[in-house]
């Protein structure tokens, strides 16, 4: 499964980051997939993402060096994990951590309308 845009297209790395943070609720950018993390940081937003019952895209940062600098660029933050909900950059492991913990992520999905599993 390659979602990453190959060389032949006219799409830049910014577009297809901005086209995958506004088609879909929740997107996760990081180092593996959801199902196989490559870090500890990673793996605790997925952890956490999971915990609550949240769908997301996970977006394997690994697979594209041009992927891993350009959601860098498009965020303006220097670190992996970078979770994104309804288009908006909410932070990486700590924040998403600290997020939880105070029950603000749990918030943030209800306020923005992204569906949880009771």
């Amino acid at each position: 499964m390659r979602a990453l845009p190959q060389k032949d297209t006219d799409m830049s790395i910014a577009e297809f980051i901005d086209n995958e943070v506004k088609s879909n609720d929740v997107v996760l950018f990081m180092k593996g997939t959801p199902q196989f993390p490559q870090c500890g940081f990673s793996g605790q937003v997925v952890q956490i993402l999971d915990h609550v019952g949240v769908g997301y895209k996970g977006l394997n940062v690994l697979e594209s060096a041009e992927l891993r600098n350009g959601i860098k660029e498009y965020s303006n933050w220097p670190t992996i994990p970078q979770l994104y909900v309804k288009g908006e950059f909410i932070g990486g492991c700590d924040i998403v951590r600290e997020m939880f913990q105070a029950g603000e992520l749990q918030q943030l999905f209800s306020e923005k309308g992204v569906v949880v599993a009771a």
